[in-house]
């Protein structure tokens, strides 16, 4: 018998006893005599030896060592055992800040839109919606999509199935603001297509991740999982990690003067999942790097860094074109280049990206890491416990 702790233990010496049982079981229609008479099979008459065999290939236990982040050839349904515990780890973290649009009081919200906000915050606070209603779409197709599909390890593809269910989330929020606002839903969702200064930082990312958005790309061809990881690297590190950290900010700087505070609210619980599926990006991309001994190209990276920083800095400039209270242009920038070198230390890279950089915006990291403590008749969100003992790094 085997153990089924263990299913490698001492696999050899009960080889035959497997075989047997799972003939016994699963073959019903066969009729086993001895060891020199042929199995009858219904379609095939092929010898005991023949029979076994394939019957031994098909049935071997799956050995966690045999897996891979791509290109793996085990049993992509069988959960466990693991071979990447920290993707489950993941998965298990994620469900922690589990929350919902409608959890947050935006009443107080309308009044400050409508009544306190100066026409440069208003500003600031549409693009910003307007922005990010279009990124989430498109990082939950890209991990849909894209990414998800060609992982070969299921502890990883079901992170990766909860942050597709995040990202939808995360666009339910932003359509909740908007809907409570009462603002124009054509206007908003449009201006990513009509505003040069946001539709450059989508036009990167549809450029940078359209290659990888097909399910006929063979990794196992070097060049392609180059482009693969290099689109990843973008996607995690800078899309998820950079734009997407730094894009709350504008919001959060209303929040600590009193203004938003519903919807900034909300952009934490964002917050907290985006800082995760960056980490989880970053992760799975070194993983592969050391599993298929690849040998990323310092230009695409330097390049990529720099067509980011030119992006948001257009995006920053228009949104930020006349500073708000608290918040600049010079700001949002200077703390894009302090993450961004974060992100390249994660990712172990040896340079970093903009040398020097210093931090600007030393309470952004609170914001992930707050802890909620309501009054039960202000809001329904009274304490979000499990998310508040997460460590969010």
């Amino acid at each position: 018998m085997l153990n089924w702790d263990n299913p490698l233990e001492n696999q050899n010496n009960n080889r035959d006893d497997m075989e047997l049982t799972v003939v016994s079981q699963s073959l019903k229609e066969t009729s086993l005599k001895n060891n020199n008479e042929t199995i009858t099979d219904t379609h095939h008459g092929e010898s005991s030896a023949t029979k076994l065999k394939v019957v031994s290939d098909k049935f071997t236990p799956v050995n966690p060592d045999d897996k891979r982040v791509v290109n793996g050839q085990t049993d992509i349904n069988q959960l466990a055992p693991f071979k990447y515990p920290w993707a489950w780890a993941f998965f298990l973290n994620a469900n922690k800040n589990h929350w919902t649009p409608l959890d947050i009081n935006m009443a107080q919200d309308v009044t400050d839109y409508r009544h306190k906000l100066t026409l440069e915050e208003k500003h600031v606070y549409e693009n910003v919606l307007s922005y990010l209603t279009t990124s989430d779409i498109l990082a939950m197709r890209n991990i849909g999509l894209a990414v998800m599909e060609k992982m070969s390890a299921p502890e990883l593809q079901i992170y990766q199935a909860r942050q597709v269910y995040e990202e939808s989330l995360h666009t339910w929020t932003y359509q909740h603001c908007i809907e409570t606002l009462g603002l124009n839903q054509s206007e908003i969702y449009n201006r990513y297509r009509v505003v040069p200064e946001i539709n450059q930082k989508i036009a990167m990312a549809n450029q940078r991740l359209d290659s990888i958005l097909r399910s006929d790309i063979d990794l196992k061809d070097p060049d392609v999982l180059h482009n693969f990881v290099i689109s990843y690297i973008f996607f995690a590190a800078i899309f998820e990690g950079c734009w997407f950290y730094n894009g709350f900010s504008p919001v959060f700087a209303l929040q600590r003067r009193g203004l938003m505070k519903g919807t900034a609210e909300q952009f934490q619980y964002i917050m907290r999942d985006e800082v995760m599926h960056a980490a989880f990006g970053i992760r799975v991309v070194k993983q592969i790097i050391q599993e298929e001994n690849l040998k990323i190209n310092k230009k695409d990276i330097r390049n990529m860094w720099d067509e980011a920083y030119e992006a948001e800095k257009t995006y920053a400039n228009y949104i930020l074109r006349d500073p708000i209270l608290g918040y600049s242009a010079e700001m949002h920038l200077g703390q894009f280049q302090f993450i961004a070198n974060r992100r390249a230390a994660q990712l172990g890279l040896d340079e970093e990206p903009f040398p020097g950089a210093e931090l600007t915006l030393p309470w952004l990291d609170e914001q992930a890491n707050l802890r909620k403590e309501k009054n039960f008749f202000e809001t329904r969100v009274t304490e979000y416990q499990a998310g508040g003992a997460l460590n969010w790094d």
